[in-house]
C-alpha cells in the first residue's frame, strides 16, 4: 500500500496534513555530518511530525512514527510514501 507525497514551500506547520514533507534549509548543520536531518515529514497515518535523514529522504532507511499512538513503519521511494509490509 502506498499514499502520495505532499511537499510544502513554506514552513506553516498548520498546513502540515499527513504525508507532507518540508525541506529544511541549511540542514548539513543538524544531525550527524554523515546522515543529517533533511525534512519534516507529517506521519502519513497520524500526522505527527518529525525530523527525517538523508538516508530516509533517498528510500535508504526506513521509518517509524514517533507518536505515543501510531506505530506506522514506512519509507518514501519515487514521490510516494510506501508502507512496510508485516513479516
Amino acid at each position: 500500500m502506498s499514499a502520495e507525497l505532499n511537499f510544502l514551500e513554506v514552513w506553516i506547520p498548520e498546513q502540515m496534513q499527513p504525508g507532507t514533507l518540508f525541506v529544511l534549509d541549511q540542514s548539513e548543520s543538524m544531525g550527524k555530518a554523515d546522515n543529517p536531518y533533511m525534512a519534516i515529514l507529517a506521519c502519513p497515518s497520524c500526522g505527527s511530525l518529525g525530523l527525517i535523514t538523508r538516508q530516509q529522504c533517498a528510500g535508504l532507511e526506513a521509518m517509524i512514527c514517533g507518536s505515543d499512538t501510531c506505530s506506522a513503519e514506512y519509507f518514501l521511494a519515487d514521490g510516494s510514501i510506501c508502507y512496510r509490509q508485516p513479516s
